[in-house]
């Protein structure tokens, strides 16, 4: 039985509507700053993550394996080149990162392409106004919840750019929150948790179809996303 108070966080669209659409996403896009962590920098531009945002993650695409029998398409999508977040995507082997994206809706359309997927297919997770022209377009809309931004939210929300918004903040494991939210709506949960907890032979096959999987990281340059070899 979906319940919305299964959630912490403010459904914007009906938990039942979401739940009819995870049945399509075939890709989670992360945005970085503001969304794995509170957006501070260090001297270097490096903002850090959580492991506990981590493992929600893990799970989440292992929970989206057990349903389909293969891997989400995973990304991450930031304005900056940051070496934490380099770091994070090969670590979890997301399957790339975008960069110095400041029109983020050019990235999309090139993900879309390079991975062949819609934008209807793609679940989304977001913290503020670069994402957007992503949200507009994007199959689940997921926005972190800040007090300090009411204006911005509503914005969203009274345009139509968002589908739920979460109770924690970015270093309070908002992704977590998410992440436990679509493995509930998706109705593995327990299994999920299980396979987990079990070691199982399924989670050990879906972490060896995880370790094949090698990031590729892409930036924008005048004449558009290219691919960085070099990072």
């Amino acid at each position: 039985m979906i319940s919305e108070e299964s959630f912490p966080g403010v459904f914007i669209t009906e938990a039942s509507v979401i739940q009819q659409r995870l049945r399509q996403v075939k890709a989670f896009i992360f945005d970085w700053d503001g969304v794995f962590n509170d957006g501070r920098k260090d001297i270097n531009g490096n903002s850090g993550f959580s492991e506990i945002d981590s493992m929600g993650l893990n799970m989440m695409r292992f929970s989206y394996y057990l349903l389909h029998d293969r891997l989400p398409v995973s990304i991450i999508l930031t304005g900056e080149n940051n070496k934490l977040a380099v770091s994070f995507a090969r670590r979890e082997n997301f399957h790339a990162l975008f960069y110095k994206t400041l029109n983020k809706k050019t990235a999309l359309d090139h993900l879309c392409h390079q991975y062949g997927i819609s934008p209807e297919e793609v679940l989304f997770v977001f913290d503020d106004v670069l994402d957007f022209s992503v949200a507009k377009i994007a199959g689940i809309r997921c926005m972190i919840g800040r007090q300090v931004n009411t204006l911005l939210t509503k914005f969203a929300v009274d345009r139509g750019l968002v589908d739920c918004i979460t109770k924690h903040a970015g270093n309070d494991h908002a992704v977590r929150e998410i992440s436990e939210m679509v493995m509930f709506l998706s109705g593995n949960f327990d299994s999920t948790i299980e396979n987990r907890m079990y070691f199982s032979d399924t989670y050990k096959e879906y972490l060896n179809h995880r370790k094949n999987i090698s990031t590729e990281f892409f930036t924008t340059k005048e004449y558009g996303i290219v691919q960085d070899m070099n990072i």
